[in-house]
């Protein structure tokens, strides 16, 4: 591939040192093009070594050929390997150049420094039936005995003495309990993403000033029990099921719509409301076309939950040989870090590196998809030939149509169906509910190991199963068919009571969001290089109440929620602070930043503005069209921002600023970082000058006296009223602007919004 060759940076980060983003990009994307692309001619295997240069390890990328420096470590414009690939001098590879989207990885790749955990010598693939670990988190979770405490007064459950034990073996003591007015705010946004308003603090502090914790059980429950909750923790989900309503960028710079991704979206916020089994939830997404039930309705809500696996962001078929393969990698790496918190697909080339995960478990489990076909809808301005001519509940619509007449195809739902809409030739719509999912292929069959990840060098086939290293013997009917795919065996494999992942994995994501940090502090990563547990037989402890409790995600939160150490205060003092500053002890609460959705939908409230109904659809049900050349897609909406249009390479223009992720890929763990450009756009945005007007209005409609009005302002967007240094700093502010500016409307707004700019309004204690 590279005639120019390199001489890259000793710089270049040891694979012990890469964090688990970088290994997974590297072997998602940059690996396989390595293999196909530069490999014939920059291998050990190479009958003529080009340029001097090998590109099939590590260390002979680093050492380099004869053409010099092809590659300046987070300076992408400045490598010849970009200029190259571009096409700009050099021209590689010879044949033709690469799609754009493997372009731009490489960019993104050069970007990161060039992350490379090869080694010096690529492993062969083994052929064993079973691979043993004693990697911790594939050992049997074990119902250990809850510890003794010297503190026995101060536990309120299990959680606390498990806690407790940590902090007293470490010389500690927590610190006390947060204040009512400080845990009814923690309360609120941690269950529904919102604030409580003034008079629900002052109701709650009274009834916690009389009932104490029994004030908490009820405020609890009720929280539970609101829509708003599905909302909130429906969202934390769509991060881990890289939910998005566009493909992104496709090679061709397209992005195409995916137009009824929504129903997914609904179905999962439906799903956290009415507290679906968790391992029930799983089954539904990972089989639910292969669930039986005689309800239409139920029917379409296991066809909609198996959206799930068909979300991935995928380049253009006619660009890509490895499309197919290129699909099924993205399923097996939301099923293997999204609910087993393990990379599955850093095995596709090659054994893993790291996890004891062979080459044959990847293709083992790629024949489960495989044996799949994954309906996501029709690519942007590609329209069908011909017109429906019997709608009588059908599973899908590639019963309709014959194939030739599909790049693509979309579940057509049983409930509701109606009557295709005629139109003049060639071009007809469906009026009929559509939705993205998955079904079995009418002939499933095992898959072939691709030689060093290349789907056209085929080895010897593999029968369909499930990780070697995560055997379940106690586990019944887990056999394929050779008729079935296998999905729902899978799905009964992960939920099984004795698998080691799936419930460890779950509940340390349910913790994270309650503390700020999961107890497993690399909540997609379980294997070797991820982190290990500060307190493993809590997690065994709670994995274990999660199953016996019926694997209700309610459930478990309430527990965590109800316990002494989730209602710790944040404050601390400085030996604690440098003892432990990480509070990996978990003797404080964590101080934490509202998330992006939080902070638009608090502005919301605030301002009067928020409607709690649930949205409708999406702004782009039924407009199969190319977000690139369609323009601004985003409308205003006043619903909860996870109803906003996610759309891949153009995110909400609200929510942009603050950490979102890219929602291509597992995001158990969004970005935390703080840039210049969340504060300027809270000072600048057109959204934020828009709701403090509101909320200027309503302070000028409700208060006569200025001093009023600024008690009224602190209420409304703190939730407390102003110090005497705070309302006289105030007054004298907005005295300040109106002379300024003549208007007094627009110093009120200017005041409020600055109050919306305060870290009081924007963290949480």
């Amino acid at each position: 591939m590279l005639l120019l060759t390199s001489l890259w940076s000793f710089s270049t980060l040891k694979a012990e040192e890469l964090s688990p983003e970088d290994v997974t990009f590297f072997e998602n994307k940059i690996r396989p093009v390595l293999v196909k692309h530069c490999y014939e001619c920059h291998s050990a295997d190479s009958e003529e070594l080009g340029g001097g240069l090998r590109l099939d390890t590590r260390d002979t990328v680093m050492s380099g050929g004869l053409s010099g420096p092809a590659l300046v470590h987070g300076k992408p414009e400045e490598s010849l390997i970009i200029q190259a690939l571009r096409y700009d001098g050099t021209e590689m590879p010879p044949e033709e150049p690469l799609p754009e989207a493997i372009i731009n990885d490489f960019v993104n790749w050069v970007s990161r420094n060039a992350p490379d955990p090869r080694k010096t010598q690529e492993a062969p693939i083994p052929k064993q039936e079973k691979t043993e670990s004693d990697l911790w988190s594939l050992q049997p979770i074990i119902d250990h005995k809850v510890p003794e405490v010297k503190y026995a007064d101060w536990p309120r459950n299990d959680i606390d003495r498990f806690v407790l034990s940590h902090i007293e073996a470490a010389g500690f003591s927590p610190v006390e309990d947060a204040s009512p007015r400080f845990l009814i705010r923690r309360l609120y946004y941690d269950l529904i993403g919102l604030p409580p308003t003034l008079e629900q603090i002052e109701e709650f502090v009274s009834d916690f000033e009389s009932r104490g914790q029994l004030a908490v059980h009820d405020l609890v429950n009720e929280l539970l029990a609101s829509p708003q909750f599905g909302v909130h923790w429906g969202r934390h989900w769509l991060d881990v099921a890289r939910y998005a309503e566009s493909n992104g960028n496709d090679g061709l710079s397209r992005n195409p719509t995916f137009p009824h991704a929504w129903r997914y979206r609904d179905y999962v916020i439906e799903s956290f409301n009415q507290d679906t089994p968790y391992n029930q939830f799983l089954k539904e997404q990972l089989a639910g076309d292969l669930l039986l039930t005689d309800s239409p309705e139920l029917r379409d809500r296991y066809l909609i939950a198996t959206g799930f696996l068909a979300l991935s962001a995928k380049p253009a078929k006619a660009m890509n040989n490895d499309f197919d393969m290129d699909v099924v990698a993205d399923q097996i790496d939301v099923v293997g870090r999204g609910l087993m918190g393990i990379s599955v697909a850093c095995a596709r080339c090659h054994d893993h590196k790291f996890d004891p995960i062979p080459t044959r478990d990847y293709y083992a489990m790629a024949g489960l998809f495989t044996s799949s076909e994954t309906m996501w809808g029709l690519a942007g301005n590609e329209k069908l030939t011909a017109p429906p001519t019997d709608l009588h509940i059908l599973q899908t619509a590639a019963k309709v149509l014959p194939p030739e007449d599909f790049v693509e195809t979309v579940i057509l739902l049983e409930s509701d169906t109606g009557k295709p809409k005629a139109i003049p030739k060639p071009k007809w719509e469906i009026g009929t509910p559509l939705a993205m999912g998955v079904r079995d292929k009418k002939e499933p069959t095992d898959c072939k190991i691709n030689i060093n990840g290349d789907s056209k060098k085929l080895g010897e086939s593999v029968p369909r199963g499930f990780l070697s290293a995560c055997q379940i013997d106690e586990a019944e009917n887990l056999s394929i068919e050779a008729e079935n795919s296998g999905r729902l065996q899978l799905a009964e494999w992960i939920t099984h009571e004795n698998h080691p992942l799936t419930s460890r994995v779950m509940v340390n994501r349910i913790w994270q969001h309650l503390f700020g940090e999961g107890i497993v502090r690399t909540p997609d990563d379980f294997g070797k290089y991820g982190e290990p547990p500060t307190h493993p037989q809590l997690l065994d402890h709670m994995a274990i109440r999660f199953q016996k409790n019926g694997w209700s995600v309610k459930q478990i939160i309430r527990e965590i929620v109800l316990s002494r150490t989730y209602q710790l205060s944040s404050s601390v003092d400085s030996q604690l602070l440098k003892g432990d500053e990480e509070n990996k002890l978990l003797a404080r609460h964590n101080r934490s930043r509202l998330t992006a959705e939080e902070l638009r939908d608090s502005i919301l409230a605030i301002s009067g503005q928020l409607d709690l109904t649930p949205g409708d659809g999406s702004i782009i049900r039924h407009r199969d069209i190319l977000v690139n050349k369609a323009g601004n897609l985003h409308q205003p909406s006043r619903h909860r921002s996870v109803y906003l249009c996610y759309l891949r390479n153009s995110p909400p223009p609200e929510l942009a600023a603050f950490n979102l992720p890219e929602f291509t890929t597992v995001t158990g763990k969004r970005d935390d970082s703080i840039v210049p450009g969340q504060a300027l756009y809270l000072y600048n945005n057109l959204f934020v000058i828009e709701q403090a007007e509101q909320l200027a209005k309503v302070l000028q409609d409700s208060a006569k006296t200025s001093e009023d009005r600024v008690n009224l302002s602190f209420q409304k967007i703190l939730s407390r009223s102003p110090t005497a240094d705070e309302k006289k700093a105030s007054l004298e502010l907005i005295e300040f602007t109106q002379t300024e500016t003549q208007n007094e409307l627009k110093s009120w707004s200017s005041f409020c919004q600055s109050l919306m700019m305060t870290n009081e309004f924007r963290y949480m204690d």
